[in-house]
């Protein structure tokens, strides 16, 4: 299931086949079933009713938590550029010799988590994970062993901004394995295959003749694909455009 949300094409295509074939199975159980009427027809359009209703809550529901996923990793790359663009310039605060070590390590760094936003390869990703922890630990070692030569206040600030710099990118990952759970994506799709069946069960019109029992699958599923694209940091069309640390790479002397 996780493999499909990384790939809402992929998604849109399995659902819509999915609830178009429970709304048109609905349709053929309806002809060999007696006619709704009366207070069980009444019935079942209060229930029908009711499920329309929920199903539209929670698609409005897992958008507003995809969309304030999507802000948040957003969020995040602003953050870490900000916090690499300000150790930079802390770097003058340590003697000169470890000052060019720390800039020439974070020109490295800032090209190293670019490769983070815009990598989509696997095997790429782990290397580039590598290579973000061994840059990290230098940029360390490089601020303590400048703390040590000199413990002053004004040191003291280019160790925070560093510290800050390395808490930033944990935040980001993190924020990109915030997802949407896939017990509720199951319990959404449960949801909208019992909704297709009842409008499937209710529709007029017979197999064959109609479209109109299949809008409510494609509506559905493109805007559940919608939703994945949305959550899915490296699927899909919507991704976070690592903007700020692009500009910070080419502000950088």
């Amino acid at each position: 299931m996780e493999q499909i949300l990384r790939h809402p094409l992929f998604l849109f295509l399995a659902l819509f086949i999915l609830m178009s074939f429970s709304a048109l199975a609905s349709i053929l159980l309806r002809r060999k079933k007696k006619q709704l009427e009366g207070a069980a027809l009444d019935d079942f359009n209060i229930v029908q009713g009711a499920t329309l209703t929920l199903l539209a809550l929670l698609i409005g529901f897992s958008f507003s938590m995809a969309i304030s996923r999507y802000d948040q990793r957003k969020n995040y790359e602003e953050e870490e550029a900000n916090a690499i663009g300000t150790e930079f310039l802390r770097a003058d605060l340590v003697s000169s010799a470890a000052g060019d070590k720390i800039r020439s390590l974070l020109k490295d760094y800032v090209q190293a988590r670019i490769d983070f936003y815009q990598l989509r390869d696997a095997k790429a990703l782990a290397e580039a994970a590598q290579n973000t922890a061994r840059l990290q630990a230098q940029l360390w070692t490089a601020v303590a062993q400048a703390s040590k030569e000199s413990a002053t206040p004004i040191v003291a600030l280019a160790v925070a901004g560093m510290n800050d710099v390395i808490n930033s990118q944990g935040y980001t990952q993190a924020a990109w394995l915030n997802r949407i759970p896939v017990s509720a994506w199951f319990l959404l799709i449960l949801i909208a295959l019992i909704c297709c069946i009842l409008v499937g069960y209710s529709a007029r019109s017979q197999v064959g003749k109609s479209v109109f029992p299949l809008v409510l699958p494609a509506m559905v599923a493109l805007s559940m694909a919608m939703i994945a694209d949305i959550d899915s940091p490296r699927g899909g069309l919507i991704k976070v455009v690592p903007q700020n640390l692009l500009s910070l790479q080419q502000s950088l002397p």
